[in-house]
């Protein structure tokens, strides 16, 4: 491979090797992000594909960097937007489930409970104090991907009169309103 490499045209080989090192740590972010979710199958094949990636482009042209400041260059470029490229789309698939805590007044506390019914939420409140008096902790936990939308809507609905806390949970267990 390596003597397939250094034959094309060094602008070609800059581009490879800035092409793979996207590719190589885009899947690295989701192989470890699949990891903390618990998807190890998932995460197995992706490392396999990053191996790969790294055993027939970059190991090629690794020994090399150091002697050449140009490829070094688009070395790390690749590497830099691999990371852009992979949290990206990381968020995009939203992998996961989150809690979302939603800390509101009375009135909004009924319009939330109402809404959350409606969208076959499960729900729990507790009675609270914070600094500017009686307050409810409304604690949802919904799938990633439609947390934004959730909290999107919340807000809407109650003026943006919320306080809200969202946080990335690894397992649960029951549950109403949860498919898992």
């Amino acid at each position: 491979m390596a003597d397939f490499i250094n034959s094309l045209h060094p602008a070609i080989i800059c581009l490879i090797v800035c092409l793979s090192k996207v590719l190589e740590i885009s899947i690295q972010n989701l192989k470890i992000m699949l990891m903390v979710k618990g998807q190890k199958i998932r995460a197995t094949m992706l490392a396999f594909l990053e191996c790969l990636i790294w055993g027939l482009v970059i190991s090629s042209v690794i020994t090399t960097l150091g002697n050449n400041m140009f490829l070094l260059f688009f070395y790390c470029l690749g590497y830099a937007l691999g990371l852009f490229v992979g949290s990206t789309l990381e968020n995009k698939i939203a992998l996961g489930t989150t809690n979302i805590e939603f800390i509101v007044s009375e009135k909004n506390t009924e319009k939330i409970k109402e809404y959350l019914k409606q969208k076959d939420k499960g729900f729990t409140v507790f009675n609270g104090e914070g600094s500017k008096g009686k307050v409810n902790m409304i604690f949802v936990v919904t799938a990633r991907k439609e947390a934004k939308y959730l909290i999107k809507d919340i807000r809407e609905l109650c003026d943006d009169e919320v306080f809200e806390v969202t946080s990335d949970v690894s397992k649960f267990t029951g549950g109403y309103g949860i498919r898992k």
